[in-house]
């Protein structure tokens, strides 16, 4: 049994209104701090730069074949795991410029201000933060957002003068505030497990003194620096930018209760068995494939262990130029091989680039559907979105998006099967079902008409 450390510990620097976020090691573990059942987690899973819809859609009508097109076949072995939805959109993005305000409005639906980089705006929450919003506070990271790609900050005047930080994030704190990412599997790893000699944490359970140590946080925060040096800002900045800073002082604010109300104890789920992880290496994973494997590993990880319940990953920025060059017979960019203008020579590897993305999806449901916990598996106790926010990638489609929803939620899904929504239906109904399955109350969501289960 190890040693609880005290509740009231603050944070070295912060003050005394800062303490510690809930750790175990604060308490006793005993069957009343134990979930009965398996927690519902969330991921939302972004591919940039759509899909070439012969390979996406299913031949047919029968809601039972969603896995007969060429693409969705690299799903075969979890055909039972996955709903394909069809004539989802988000109609804000119509007749907009092709990429960068589409990616954020991907799990908002908001309408994406045109803005060279001072005055960005989404037009709302993201689903993926509204569900850490309103129940974070359980897990000692309210959620993890990952990417692959290098940033981009400059502006793209070519496609109308949108500034290229929009399709660097799928997660949106609040209209105007993006949630950093982590492309860095050992700073995503740092962030769930952080101390000053971390431990290789390969076979441990979730209850090992082992794992409870490296799950101290850092002694550091950048909460109130940030805010004191945005504080120094008011009197020298615009009217408009000083209400943005109010936003930005709610996002902090939201941060500080929910360290707050982390102070009260919660129940937590603790899987038996155990999951296999080995610490990330420094750096950046040359091989491409690695890379994206180690991020949604790093998912499971943090499911696996209640570390978090809400989780994001970008396989790729809007626009993503990533040279794959790795797979035999490419020769060029993502972004360029998707405007292939149907001329089969790019348009084959274009196919191609795609197929490996869907198949890097593959390899992330199978094992989650692998990994069991209480009475199912991972992914029964799950929901995981799979999308671009585009259809058609040589034209920039916005109608009937490429939308995969895998996993049981817990028992409220019933998977394995192709929807066909009435044409045109807003995504975000789906995001509001997705928000009622995590307990999250609300009666709308974006530009949502109803919900779909």
């Amino acid at each position: 049994m190890f040693k609880p450390i005290s509740r009231r510990r603050i944070l070295k620097g912060l003050g005394v209104s800062m303490s510690l976020p809930l750790l175990e090691s604060m308490f006793p573990l005993n069957a009343s701090e134990k979930l009965s059942k398996p927690p519902v987690r969330s991921a939302f899973i972004f591919m940039p730069n759509g899909v070439w819809p012969k390979d996406w859609n299913p031949v047919g009508e029968s809601s039972q074949n969603h896995c007969s097109s060429p693409l969705l076949a690299n799903l075969k072995k979890v055909e039972k795991e996955f709903i394909l939805f069809e004539n989802l959109w988000n109609k804000k993005t119509v007749g907009r410029n092709g990429h960068w305000p589409k990616v954020p409005a991907f799990l908002g639906g908001g309408y994406v201000v045109k803005s060279s980089g001072r005055n960005i705006d989404v037009g709302g929450t993201s689903v993926d933060q509204l569900m850490a919003q309103k129940m974070g506070s359980h897990t000692p990271l309210p959620s993890l957002e990952l990417s692959i790609d290098r940033p981009r900050s400059d502006v793209d005047h070519a496609g109308g003068g949108f500034a290229k930080i929009y399709g660097n994030h799928i997660s949106w704190r609040n209209r105007y505030t993006p949630v950093a990412s982590e492309r860095v599997p050992l700073m995503a790893f740092n962030r769930m497990f952080k101390s000053g000699a971390r431990p290789n944490i390969q076979g441990m359970k979730p209850n090992s003194p082992e794992l409870k140590k490296s799950m101290v946080y850092d002694d550091k925060s950048i909460l109130d620096i940030v805010r004191e040096d945005a504080k120094s800002l008011q009197k020298e900045i615009s009217e408009r930018d000083r209400e943005k800073l109010d936003e930005y002082f709610e996002s902090v604010r939201s941060i500080e209760i929910q360290i707050q109300n982390s102070l009260q104890p919660h129940s937590r789920w603790e899987n038996k068995e155990k999951f296999t992880f080995t610490q990330p290496e420094k750096g950046i994973p040359k091989d491409h494939e690695k890379h994206i494997r180690l991020m949604q590993d790093l998912i499971l990880l943090a499911f696996w262990t209640d570390s978090t319940r809400v989780a994001s990953l970008m396989l790729g920025n809007a626009q993503s130029d990533r040279n794959y060059s790795f797979l035999t017979g490419i020769r060029g960019s993502h972004h360029q091989l998707s405007h292939h203008r149907e001329e089969e020579k790019a348009l084959s590897q274009y196919r191609q680039i795609v197929h490996f993305n869907v198949k890097q999806l593959a390899y992330f449901l199978e094992k989650m559907s692998s990994m069991n916990e209480g009475s199912g598996s991972l992914l029964d106790n799950s929901m995981v979105l799979f999308g671009s926010s585009i259809k058609d990638g040589n034209w920039h489609s916005e109608p009937n998006l490429p939308i995969i929803l895998a996993g049981k939620g817990g028992g409220s899904i019933q998977s394995g099967k192709r929807i066909t929504m009435p044409e045109k239906t807003p995504l975000c109904n789906l995001y509001l079902s997705m928000l009622n399955v995590m307990n999250v109350s609300e009666t709308s969501f974006g530009d949502s008409t109803g919900k779909i289960f």
